[in-house]
């Protein structure tokens, strides 16, 4: 749960930030670095493990709970990024420039008009890199230091010698809480629905 949360959050900002930068500013390079940054979408995870470890292992750094965390934060930040590219292509660019022309400032316009209309692409793809990040076995498995454990490798480790009452209880948990997340997000859309239809 820490390593999803916090890969999510880092994401979560980054992503928007990048999805944002992408769709509405020109610089030199954009195209190299839109192919470069939703390559974690189509790289296996095994490769994502192996470069993560050399990378690592270049600049010496100590394999922790954070270095898992940051492995994390790659692949999160293109689903992110991708989620949030794709709800800003329906959005309509006059309000942040009417927004522009009535005296905000950019951050203004920004935070108060293009943040809010994003939200429902930022919620969607925070939920889609955090049970990714939490299902996540390979990358996780590769980063990890020593004592740095994450739910799907102890479930692995324990699994060795036989599938215990504690598993079973464990998965009956995950699909109650996934159900549980996904009727309470069919519930927000559903509302949502029927206010625009009054």
């Amino acid at each position: 749960m820490i390593v999803a949360g916090c890969a999510v959050g880092v994401s979560a900002v980054l992503g928007t930030l990048m999805a944002v930068g992408l769709a509405r500013y020109e610089f030199p390079g954009k195209k190299l670095y839109r192919g470069v940054a939703y390559l974690p979408l189509i790289i296996p995870d095994i490769a994502i493990a192996v470069a993560t470890l050399v990378c690592l292992a270049a600049f010496a750094i100590p394999l922790s709970l954070w270095t898992i965390v940051a492995a994390h934060i790659v692949f999160c930040l293109a689903y992110v990024g991708l989620v949030v590219a794709s709800r800003l292509t329906n959005l309509d660019p006059h309000l942040e420039e009417a927004a522009l022309d009535l005296g905000a400032t950019p951050t203004q316009a920004f935070i108060q008009v293009l943040l809010p209309q994003l939200m429902p692409g930022i919620l969607a793809g925070c939920l889609l890199a955090f049970v990714l990040s939490l299902d996540d076995f390979l990358i996780a498995s590769f980063t990890a230091g020593s004592g740095s454990n994450t739910l799907p490798m102890e479930i692995f480790s324990r699994i060795r010698s036989g599938v215990k009452p504690d598993i079973n209880a464990l998965s009956v948990m995950l699909i109650s809480v996934s159900a549980i997340v996904a009727l309470i997000a069919e519930l927000i859309r559903a509302s949502g629905e029927n206010k625009s239809f009054k």
